[in-house]
């Protein structure tokens, strides 16, 4: 089949195109077979093997290439399935605020943060948003910005908080909010709490507490280490949690990396200590991040007004 030169507008290609067509191309991609994407959709293979050779006639392009009696998925699938993945994702963010609409309530809004903005920004936006919207349900999620992206692009979240890399700019838009300098945070009576001044070396002897690999706050450590010419310590404890790291802090002589904004709440309420080390290495600024295919809710419209607001800076 191959490429074809197609001018219909997008109108006719949303009048050949079916539901079921749809739902059949993410099965295939969930359950890497026809025969058991078919048994999901309750689907005889012949019905689901047509149903499939009419959506690559429909689009103009084969999505699988057939290798030993299996599908293997090819570029142009890959792209068609990215689409589907996300006109799922809307789908779902519509069936959950009609659910909520249907049972009386002012909706609900999914958002996403880092940790950077949770103390200050969000927590006002949100503060304000519920005088506007008292009856309006909302779910937060304080993750990486990588991770918050995934759900982002999945429809699971509706607005997020954090950063986003250069290949996802096209189908994204971002309003810059701050920047995020990163604090290294010990217990109190850390043995470097009573030290001037702290070099990477001496924080060496001590273990390490620092997010996931592929986060950009851990990217910005490694970038750290490489500056100085100096191997990362041994033993790394990784976690994406806040929490779970000022815990351990805490209560041992292990140190970690958080936001300025975060290590700074804790130490003025003598919950930890931040030792005088400055990063040569710099996080990008971050800010709110929606999709462009997808239209945003009243109240997410106004969650972000209020979110970018000067006088709801931290």
């Amino acid at each position: 089949m191959g490429s074809v030169d197609r001018k219909d507008s997008t109108i006719q290609l949303l009048n050949r195109l079916r539901m079921r067509q749809v739902a059949l191309l993410l099965a295939i991609h969930e359950e890497h077979t026809l025969h058991q994407a078919a048994n999901r959709l309750g689907l005889s293979q012949p019905a689901a093997t047509k149903m499939l050779h009419e959506l690559e006639e429909t689009l103009g392009f084969h999505l699988f290439n057939r290798v030993h009696r299996r599908l293997q998925i090819n570029e142009a699938g890959m792209r068609v399935t990215e689409y589907f993945q996300s006109l799922h994702g809307t789908m779902e963010a519509l069936n959950r605020e009609l659910t909520e609409i249907r049972q009386g309530s002012a909706g609900r809004l999914a958002i996403g943060c880092i940790m950077a903005a949770s103390p200050g920004r969000l927590t006002n936006a949100l503060l304000h948003l519920k005088q506007h919207y008292p009856l309006l349900n909302i779910e937060v999620a304080v993750d990486t910005s990588n991770r918050l992206m995934a759900q982002l692009r999945e429809g699971v979240l509706e607005v997020v908080i954090g950063r986003m890399s250069s290949e996802q700019q096209q189908d994204h838009f971002f309003k810059s909010i701050d920047d995020e300098a990163l604090s290294v945070i010990a217990a109190i009576d850390h043995p470097l709490s009573r030290k001037k001044k702290v070099r990477l070396e001496d924080m060496l002897e001590y273990g390490w507490i620092v997010q996931p690999v592929g986060s950009p706050m851990r990217t910005v450590v490694d970038q750290e280490f490489l500056f100085h010419k100096l191997d990362q310590p041994r033993g790394l404890i990784e976690t994406g949690s806040m929490l779970t790291s000022m815990n351990l802090v805490r209560n041992s002589e292990l140190i970690s990396v958080v936001p300025a904004t975060v290590a700074r709440y804790n130490a003025e309420h003598g919950l930890l200590t931040i030792l005088p080390f400055k990063f040569q290495q710099k996080l990008e600024e971050y800010g709110s991040i929606v999709r462009r295919d997808r239209a945003l809710s009243v109240a997410a419209r106004q969650f972000l007004e209020l979110i970018h607001e000067d006088v709801m800076a931290a």
